[in-house]
């Protein structure tokens, strides 16, 4: 009879003992709160350009101005430019509290420039703050002017 109490109190001491050690591993799929997010352009939609003949555009990020040099997109009604279209795409990384301004714009040819804003979008680090590293979210917008009409998505990839 001793025998047997004394097996269920090491089985006991033992499933507490495993039941411990598991506990103190993380959780399978457990992440980590992402401390910089990677911010990039995902695409741009033209529903309605401002010329009859489709619109010049640029992205400018920080005052740089995607594609570079004396390029720009053309774009017209039902146009979609994706990230690569403006190569080298438009992406930067920002911190938890800082954020990134993506500004359309429409330029002039030949002598592309800045152009004039047509709209932005922009990437908060209080999103990036809620994504574990990996994690990504979208950052859609909508840009309406008097004669235009442009859909800009963004993607924001934890750190």
């Amino acid at each position: 009879m001793r025998s047997h109490k004394l097996i269920r109190a090491l089985a006991l001491t033992a499933g507490l003992a495993v039941s411990a050690a598991l506990s103190a591993v993380s959780p399978a799929g457990a992440t980590t709160a992402a401390a910089t997010c990677r911010v990039e352009l995902n695409y741009v939609d033209a529903y309605d350009t401002d010329e009859n003949s489709g619109d010049e555009i640029r992205i400018n990020l920080a005052g740089y101005m995607y594609p570079s040099g004396n390029r720009y997109v053309a774009m017209n009604n039902g146009d979609r430019a994706y990230s690569g279209n403006f190569a080298p795409g438009p992406t930067t990384t920002i911190g938890t509290t800082g954020s990134a301004l993506f500004s359309l714009r429409e330029v002039t040819p030949p002598a592309v420039g800045q152009g004039k804003t047509l709209g932005s979008v922009t990437a908060w680090g209080s999103t990036c703050a809620t994504l574990a590293t990996g994690q990504i979210t979208y950052i859609p917008q909508h840009i309406f002017g008097g004669d235009y009409w442009y859909y800009m998505s963004l993607v924001m990839t934890g750190l």
